[in-house]
């Protein structure tokens, strides 16, 4: 029985594993129809996999992703109407949304007229819907439908585009314009031919690979992100709302096995096993709902980073003790009615999952700052370590009392020491939830939060904090804890000193210091308005076509930063190496630099068509999205920061280089590459 129980919940875990992969439930199709006179519809056909169905339109702004027709070009023609749905649509009231929806299974098809307004017309477009299934939903995708040549417009419309065609000639540029423009373009780095281009975009993922590739850092992310998940979960031990419930689970386990200890003890482990399955099902959860791609695209989504720091910012106050996060008490007692009634491993996996409920309002702030930064860095293992070292962690004192129930006389009794580490942990999570914002604020460029805006803010953050620990700051939380005259313990107070002296330390931050342990955190140093920090390197493109054009004239060989406005590492490695003096020197004169921010969400002029690995053909709309496939493309790579030296055609020089803050080593990697290129 025992067994199959285990081998039961292991199939469980592995399906929800094998759903977080890609998936591609729809298969769309475009195409133009001529109808009478100067009107045509576009029509975008779907077929639907079983058990997927698609939503229709005019959902409205509380429901889930409603079909859209976007127009990025519309040349010679207009559209007339909306978007509208054909097909046998299915009406049904949902719950979860509080509304009525419309969806088509099986197939679906969606018709935009247009109307030609000239006797040419150049259209691109697409067809924007979502997609769910009983379990999980995909992100907003896109049906493209790009399309041009000559359209069946009338004689009068043939003689008003004749009449523009004429007032553009009378607008073109005379000869003292040109000669203006001529002077500009002297002005600025020689360009590059349609063949230098093409060259320059070849795939170079070969050579990258017999010169030593790249330093990988997946293993050091992905133990950092499970060590992360341990020690949230060490934390949720110490929540008031979790560790009363040590004692009197492990009663339970020891009454139940009275005269058989070796059944309690296997109890016991089953209970923490038990909790391990069910938060490691939710990080699988997350993954397959949104999948890495999706979750990557999210990170640095400006809607989706506001999320984010207002969940946080909520989450404080909750930990300050403003209100209490809690889930309906009829749902805990339901389930812990389910387990009394029962025996056996069921009862056991219930009661875990009794204790998941109950603590809910203690684990929901860490379980979210635990899942924000795991389902931020674009990984799908991430969101499943960072939960599977939260469970480990809380699990173990459950398991360990149970097996040696005598540590339960030594262990510390509940009191305002976890009023404490509550407000301590509010504190931390307002600090991280500024990052957010600052991530919305710089792809976005708003310049609402930059560098010095970010460190006063987290001055006052651990100011507070180490007056807290001090005891010259209280809250209500403490006021119902006790005695408010009553001194802070030594620890406490020695954490409070290194509080004040952290906010102390980002003082000269303001003027421009490097601050390099807040570097991973704090906006970019070319955010400071007032900057009397000479040694900071900045590149001189942020476009690699134009670089590469300079480095050419300038007979250099080039680096390439591919990084992120949103990139943690990238800040790091910009404050804690490249700000060295032998770096910084040979950044500035041996190379040109070039950073390419693959979070960039300006527009492109225009959108480039590009296909990708699996030949699948698709449009890049923002600047960011041109870098990233650049990355992808030519070198094979999808992280930040990401680092490789080119010569003038667009060959690599040396092997690529990921985030080491190894200074030395990074100055040889930068020696080897101008070694090459003298060659």
């Amino acid at each position: 029985m025992t067994k199959k129980v285990y081998l039961t919940l292991l199939a469980l875990v592995l399906a929800l594993a094998a759903q977080a992969q890609m998936m591609n439930p729809v298969h769309f199709r475009s195409e133009l129809k001529m109808l009478e006179g100067e009107n045509a519809e576009i029509v975008f056909t779907a077929t639907i996999d079983p058990g997927w169905h698609v939503y229709s339109t005019d959902l409205g702004n509380d429901g889930p992703i409603e079909a859209t027709f976007n127009a990025t070009k519309m040349e010679g023609a207009e559209k007339v109407g909306k978007l509208t749905p054909r097909g046998n649509a299915i009406k049904k009231f949902d719950n979860m949304f509080g509304m009525e929806l419309k969806y088509f299974e099986h197939s679906a098809t969606f018709v935009q007229k247009i109307k030609f307004t000239k006797p040419q017309y150049d259209i691109d477009c697409y067809l924007e819907y979502g997609a769910c299934n009983d379990e999980m939903c995909l992100p907003p995708t896109q049906v493209d439908f790009k399309q041009k040549g000559n359209a069946p417009v009338k004689a009068d419309a043939k003689a008003d585009a004749a009449t523009a065609e004429a007032a553009d000639e009378e607008a073109a540029p005379t000869a003292e314009t040109k000669a203006d423009s001529s002077a500009v373009a002297a002005a600025t780095p020689s360009t590059l031919n349609a063949q230098e281009k093409d060259t320059l975009w070849q795939s170079s993922v070969d050579e990258l690979r017999q010169l030593g590739g790249s330093d990988s850092i997946a293993d050091q992310s992905l133990l950092y992100i499970l060590l992360m998940g341990f020690i949230g979960g060490l934390l949720a031990v110490c929540m008031p709302c979790i560790w009363p419930i040590i004692p009197m689970t492990v009663s339970f386990f020891l009454k139940r096995a009275k005269d058989d200890q070796k059944k309690g003890i296997r109890d016991a482990i089953t209970y923490g096993i038990s909790i391990i399955v069910i938060y490691l099902g939710l990080g699988l959860f997350v993954t397959a709902v949104f999948g890495s791609d999706a979750l990557n695209a999210m990170s640095t989504n400006a809607i989706f980073n506001i999320f984010l720091f207002v969940l946080l910012v909520v989450f404080a106050l909750s930990f300050f003790g403003w209100f209490e996060i809690k889930l309906p008490d009829s749902w805990a007692n339901a389930v812990d009615s389910k387990a009394s009634q029962t025996s056996g491993l069921v009862s056991i996996f219930l009661m875990a999952f009794t204790l998941v409920l109950v603590s809910f309002s203690c684990t929901a702030p860490i379980i979210g700052l635990l899942l924000v930064e795991t389902t931020t860095s674009g990984n799908w293992l991430a969101p499943t370590l960072g939960m599977l070292g939260f469970a480990v962690a809380l699990a173990l004192p459950f398991t360990l009392f149970a097996m040696f129930p005598s540590w339960l006389k030594q262990a510390p009794k509940s009191g305002s020491w976890m009023t404490t580490i509550k407000i301590v942990l509010g504190f931390i999570e307002l600090a991280f939830a500024l990052k957010f914002f600052s991530v919305a604020d710089l792809t976005q460029g708003w310049h609402l939060l930059d560098r010095e805006v970010f460190l006063s803010l987290w001055i006052v953050i651990f100011g507070m904090l180490g007056a807290y620990l001090c005891g010259w700051l209280k809250f209500q939380e403490d006021e119902i804890g006790g005695d408010l005259h009553k001194p802070m313990p030594v620890l406490c107070i020695m954490g409070g000193l290194v509080s004040l002296a952290f906010a102390v330390y980002m003082v000269p931050g303001l003027w421009g210091a490097p601050c390099k342990a807040v570097s991973a955190f704090a906006p970019p140093m070319n955010t400071q308005d007032f900057n009397l920090n000479t040694r900071t390197v900045e590149a001189r493109f942020t476009d690699y076509e134009q670089g590469m054009a300079a480095a050419r004239a300038e007979g250099k060989p080039v680096l390439i930063d591919f990084t992120g406005f949103g990139c943690v590492n990238c800040r790091k490695m910009e404050a804690a190496v490249w700000t060295d003096p032998r770096v910084a020197q040979k950044l500035t004169k041996d190379f040109v630099l070039i950073s390419l921010y693959v979070d960039d969400k300006a527009p492109l002029a225009e959108p480039m068509e590009v296909t990708d690995e699996q030949g699948n053909t698709k449009t890049l709309r923002t600047v960011g999205a041109k870098w990233s496939y650049l990355q992808s493309h030519k070198f094979g790579a999808n992280a930040q920061p990401f680092y490789v030296m080119l010569d003038n055609d667009g060959h690599p020089l040396a092997g690529s280089r990921a985030y080491d803050e190894d200074i030395n080593a990074y100055i040889n990697f930068l020696n080897k590459g101008i070694s090459n290129y003298q060659k």
